[in-house]
């Protein structure tokens, strides 16, 4: 497996900007051809870089309401619950699960209660703190800057460097960081294969 390179980065910022960005337009930004970015792009989705191409939707535009941040102060084990209880709900914008375990979430709050909208979604009793500030203005400015592939064996847990591997198995593709990793999980799952 190798490592990304100065033309994967550019072809992700470019994506970045604009996920509908023919491949033609990329391909003449980065002098190689539209075949050539494709094929890059399905390496980059394979890898698991590339999860998906989303649509971005400016909120201001399109809804009434107040945009809030919002910071909860949660017990370390009621961290990942409130953060899931928020994630990809209406009108949660971005939210975050910080290390020391806050939840924090930009929300956007149609009849201007956020109070209200939080308990009706986490329950006002699991915070122990509780902050919300307006937001007047907000963008979501991905990077990428000098990233390279952060993959780890599927053996060993090991990073996975450009002297590893990668193998499709049973159309999966999985990565290892060198072919004694790789040939043990090829035994084990054809053992496991042939026991089923």
């Amino acid at each position: 497996m190798r490592t990304l390179d100065e033309t994967d980065r550019e072809i992700l910022r470019l994506l970045l900007t604009d996920a509908r960005r023919p491949y033609s337009d990329i391909a003449d930004r980065v002098d190689l051809s539209a075949p050539a970015v494709s094929d890059r792009v399905d390496r980059l989705r394979d890898a698991g870089v590339i999860e998906g191409f989303t649509l971005r939707i400016d909120a201001d535009e399109l809804s009434e309401g107040l945009a809030a941040l919002v910071t909860l102060g949660v017990s370390p084990a009621d961290a990942p619950a409130v953060y899931e209880a928020l994630a990809g709900r209406d009108r949660v914008e971005h939210a975050l699960l910080t290390a020391d375990g806050d939840v924090v979430a930009l929300v956007r709050v149609a009849d201007g209660d956020v109070r209200a909208f939080l308990d009706r979604t986490v329950g006002l009793d699991r915070l122990s703190d509780l902050s919300v500030r307006v937001v007047d203005r907000h963008e979501w400015s991905p990077g990428i800057g000098d990233a390279d592939l952060a993959v780890d064996c599927v053996e060993c847990d090991n990073t996975v460097t450009a002297e590893g591997e990668s193998a499709r198995i049973d159309g999966t593709l999985y990565h290892f960081c060198c072919g004694s990793c790789r040939r043990n999980f090829e035994e084990r799952y054809e053992r496991l294969e042939e026991g089923a």
